[in-house]
Parts: structure tokens; C-alpha cells; sequence
């Protein structure tokens, strides 16, 4: 997905992210550090509604693409 193919309502907060896609939220930081998806700077004196001040955002396009494809992995046993 291109950038300039973005509009500014498809950048969204990591728990709104979460909430639309079932991704967990440690997934979506993975695969930004990996540069699989892009950050964005929030916006000035935006939070993101659940108490903590977020500024880091994500364009929901880019993640629901990779979310068709995610399966969760089992967790090990300890």
C-alpha cells in the first residue's frame, strides 16, 4: 500500500488496531519494527481512549492485510 493511498481516518491507535482485526498488540509492534507495516506520529493532544497517552499510530488498511493471513501460534508448554 502506498502512502499517499492513506486517508487520515485509516490511522488508527493500537487498541482500536486490536479491537478491529483481533491482532494482539504486541503482533502489531512486531511487525512495525520489522517494517512490515509502518508507524505513524500521533496526533497532538489525541489519546487513545483507554487511559494512556499513545502516540504511536498504524494504518489499519496495511494491518488488516497481514491479519487475513495471521494464525496465532500455540504456546509452548513450560
Amino acid at each position: 500500500m502506498e502512502l499517499h493511498e492513506l486517508y487520515p481516518d485509516d490511522l488508527v491507535f493500537e487498541n482500536e488496531a486490536t479491537a478491529a482485526t483481533g491482532v494482539p498488540g504486541t503482533v502489531i509492534r512486531q511487525w512495525a519494527r520489522r517494517g512490515k507495516i509502518r508507524r505513524f506520529q500521533g496526533r497532538s493532544g489525541e489519546y487513545a481512549g483507554n487511559g494512556r497517552e499513545f502516540k504511536t499510530m498504524y494504518a489499519l488498511p496495511e494491518i488488516q492485510e497481514r491479519a487475513a493471513a495471521y494464525r496465532p501460534r500455540a504456546k509452548r508448554a513450560a
